[in-house]
């Protein structure tokens, strides 16, 4: 690679692995990135927005869902205003008040997933050189797979014992919600805080809404735990996961039996926090971990927005007679081999870039976690060396599409919704919502490309000509 290498081991193995520098001109130019120079998502009024609108929503769309089957409700007039904000906070004040049992089944899961992140062993991976510290690469502790497994365990033995029945799960799910925004909003602000009182902020605006939206801190620890890494997997896929696996345990109870449609978000949501789990070592290699900052948009939403908007469609199955979403057996084929098709692209091609970036560090270590599908790692792939120092992937699903793992991840996200059919809308805000942060995201992610690579993006963009489906857009 382009560019000095200095070793710098720690004792620890999770402070600083080595010092990685690029090119001189790659230097300059991280340098105007890593630097505050415009406002995103609307400047101060836009995150205003965002943080005070987001919750009121998730709150709206919980009660059409549970209490007006699935219907998106309103005022019926203009004298109907008050009483229907009244009627909307009273089902909020009674149904869904941050009660003593969300408080302690909230609490518990993340003390219980920050213990076994200390504790259980991990593969130890290096991440990407990081500008805002002078190129040294952070060591990663991967061990979610093992903590998600023990977490199962642990739950599937409370549950036979009658400690703690995963049925409970769906039936507090607005109490949660109001616990997870609470966390949501208290750690942002707590983070903001301890970054800026201990000096170590980067990338800020001078604008304190803003910067507690976007974040102070870069790279936060808590003794070998990685706080950005673990929140992105321990908390919201581990409750995407059990939420499914509590409307299907509901059914049990309720009918004997559990639905194909139930069954799938099951096998949807463990694919995904399985593949979170057995592919960990790649998130170090994401823009998420190198430079994304961790304040309210990445915090809010893993404690909250992910595990509480994303499942709409089991809140939905678990509330409502299986008849109302009831498919023909060639449909449910359709479903499944939809799902199955579009996780195989989304796991090869994240697998694919991640490990590229690993062969081109000199770091690459293949592990043996299940499933490992064909085609996840490249041989001797073709790619193109940037004056920067670093290389762009053009082979493999990367070839075909500069965000291929967007595409899929957006029909798997389409899936879910399509689990219960036109019973109600509101399980397709899932897919509506991310369509439009990955549009965003690709604005963001391509302008900083442009201005990272110069000429060479637009050699990229010449060979790679299509931003998402291959000879469409």
């Amino acid at each position: 690679m382009p560019g000095g290498e200095i070793r710098q081991r720690n004792p620890n193995h999770l402070a600083v692995s080595r010092v990685v520098l690029p090119t001189k001109e790659g230097i300059e130019r991280d340098k105007q990135l890593d630097k505050h120079t415009e406002y995103e998502f609307g400047g101060p009024w836009g995150v205003i927005a965002i943080m005070t609108g987001f919750p009121v929503l998730m709150y709206y769309l919980w009660i059409c869902l549970v209490f007006y089957d699935g219907n998106l409700v309103h005022p019926t007039s203009v004298d109907d205003v008050q009483p229907f904000l009244w009627r909307m906070w009273e089902h909020i004040r009674v149904d869904a008040s941050p009660s003593a049992y969300a408080w302690k089944v909230y609490t518990g899961l993340i003390v219980y997933q920050l213990f076994l992140a200390w504790v259980v062993p991990g593969y130890m991976q290096e991440g990407l050189p990081v500008p805002s510290l002078n190129y040294k690469t952070l060591m990663y502790k991967c061990n979610a797979i093992g903590c998600i497994y023990i977490t199962m365990i642990t739950a599937a033995a409370l549950h036979y014992y009658n400690i703690f029945r995963l049925t409970e799960i769906i039936d507090n799910f607005g109490h949660l919600m109001t616990v997870a925004m609470i966390y949501g909003w208290g750690v942002s602000i707590f983070m903001y805080t301890i970054t800026v009182a201990t000096g170590n902020q980067i990338r800020m605006s001078g604008n304190f809404i803003y910067d507690v939206f976007m974040g102070a801190c870069l790279n936060p620890r808590i003794g070998p735990v990685d706080l950005k890494m673990w929140l992105e997997v321990r908390i919201p896929w581990v409750i995407v996961f059990f939420m499914s696996v509590s409307g299907a345990c509901k059914q049990w109870e309720q009918y004997g039996y559990v639905t194909p449609n139930m069954a799938f978000m099951v096998l949807a949501t463990w694919l995904y926090l399985n593949a979170c789990g057995k592919g960990e070592e790649c998130i170090p290699q994401t823009w998420d971990m190198f430079h994304e900052k961790w304040g309210f948009l990445v915090i809010f939403w893993n404690f909250a927005g992910v595990p509480f908007s994303y499942i709409y469609s089991v809140v939905y199955m678990a509330s409502h007679d299986p008849s109302k979403y009831q498919f023909s057996s060639p449909t449910y084929v359709a479903l499944y081999a939809t799902l199955l098709t579009a996780y195989y692209i989304w796991d090869t091609s994240m697998s694919q870039k991640s490990r590229f970036k690993m062969q081109t560090q000199g770091i690459m270590t293949y592990r043996k976690t299940f499933p490992q599908l064909p085609w996840g790692t490249l041989n001797n792939p073709s790619y193109i060396q940037t004056a920067h120092g670093n290389r762009l992937l053009t082979d493999g699903w990367w070839r075909y599409s500069r965000k291929p793992n967007y595409v899929a991840d957006w029909i798997m996200a389409l899936t879910w919704g399509l689990s219960q059919g036109t019973c109600s809308i509101i399980p397709y805000f899932y897919s509506v919502f991310f369509i439009t942060v990955l549009i965003h995201r690709c604005g963001r992610d391509f302008e900083r490309c442009a201005l990272k690579y110069g000429k060479d993006w637009e050699k990229y963009c010449s060979i790679v000509k299509y931003k998402f489906i291959p000879g469409i857009y």
